[in-house]
């Protein structure tokens, strides 16, 4: 008679898993079947409540456990991402040094020139880091992204309700409005 041995090769389609990727099988206490009206024993009771109870410290501890790694792995990422960003803005710092340091004799001209150069120099690393600037004249008022600070009448019914003006120019970080454009708004006052 001979044996069949079998293939440690799965079917064709499932997947191959070794003794350790099968998780370990658990077997439960099997109570004595308990009828309505008997007793339970008071061990019994005693026994599955403290396993119960062991089991809820376990995953109280657990769960706090995760609760706090995630925290420090947020709090590390987001310390590792400000560090980019001020490395990057180290450079337009040392321009800014430079021109503080810059001799009084230089020309009023050079000095627009160097400032007008760090101004560029630092929007571009801000933007490269996702800061957008929002400036909406022109635009339909939307009170989401800007904050109306003054009104205008309007020259045509077209302008109704779009922006005039800017006072201050609002931002957008990676598309969350960072600061609300401030803006001057053409509205009818006879329209309500």
């Amino acid at each position: 008679m001979t044996k069949s041995h079998k293939s440690s090769k799965p079917p064709h389609g499932e997947p191959s898993q070794s003794a350790q990727d099968v998780p370990p099988v658990v077997a439960e206490p099997v109570a004595e079947e308990w009828q309505p009206g008997e007793a339970v024993p008071a061990a019994e009771v005693a026994s599955t409540m403290a396993a119960l109870e062991d089991r809820y410290l376990r995953l109280a501890a657990e769960y706090e456990n995760y609760r706090k790694r995630t925290h420090r792995e947020k709090t590390e990422a987001f310390d590792r991402g400000a560090t980019s960003l001020v490395a990057r803005l180290l450079d337009v710092l040392d321009d800014v040094d430079r021109l503080a340091a810059s001799d009084t004799a230089t020309s009023p001209e050079a000095f627009r020139s160097a400032f007008d150069l760090t101004q560029k120099k630092l929007r571009k690393e801000l933007e490269a880091a996702g800061l957008e600037r929002v400036d909406p004249v022109g635009e339909v008022f939307n009170p989401e992204e800007q904050e109306a600070v003054a009104v205008a009448s309007p020259e045509s019914s077209e302008q109704d309700h779009t922006v005039k003006a800017t006072f201050q120019t609002g931002y957008r970080f990676k598309g969350a409005i960072v600061r609300p454009a401030r803006v001057q708004v053409y509205t009818d006052p006879g329209a309500a």
